[in-house]
């Protein structure tokens, strides 16, 4: 059973991430699922339930992230966080492919994310090349 969030907090995560999932980068509105609001540190680990340990995420990313907080880097051979929100910059740790469908990571954390939550499921790589054509991405960065 998922746990109440106060509205106001829901809100304040949404607005935040401009209605876009903070690790595929896939706008809310454009997707069949609602967003979740995601435990960046999960409660299994002792996460709380505050704006700065919340992140606007898809389904999928949210499943696939479950309660991982590190996942292994194949360049380094070792385990790495995985990409936080609230902490670090997107394009600081990713790039896009030349034809913005898929996401690459260019840290260990990045590579480690993508590996974890499939940032380059079918899915997503057959919905950022329609919201490219209609020009709804890839979103800008804040």
């Amino acid at each position: 059973m998922s746990e109440y969030i106060a509205v106001k907090l829901r809100n304040l995560v949404k607005k935040r991430a401009k209605g876009i999932c903070e690790y595929c980068r896939i706008p809310e509105n454009f997707s069949p699922q609602p967003f979740c609001f995601e435990h960046i540190l999960p409660k299994a680990l002792s996460g709380e339930t505050t704006a700065e340990n919340l992140a606007l995420a898809c389904q999928g990313c949210n499943a696939f992230k479950a309660t991982r907080t590190e996942f292994a880097d194949e360049i380094t051979e070792t385990k790495a966080r995985l990409f936080n929100p609230r902490k670090q910059i997107w394009n600081e740790h990713f790039a896009w492919s030349a034809d913005f469908t898929e996401v690459f990571g260019i840290t260990a954390t990045g590579r480690a994310t993508v590996k974890a939550l499939k940032l380059n499921r079918i899915g997503l790589v057959n919905l950022r090349r329609a919201l490219f054509v209609i020009g709804n991405h890839p979103p800008t960065e804040k």
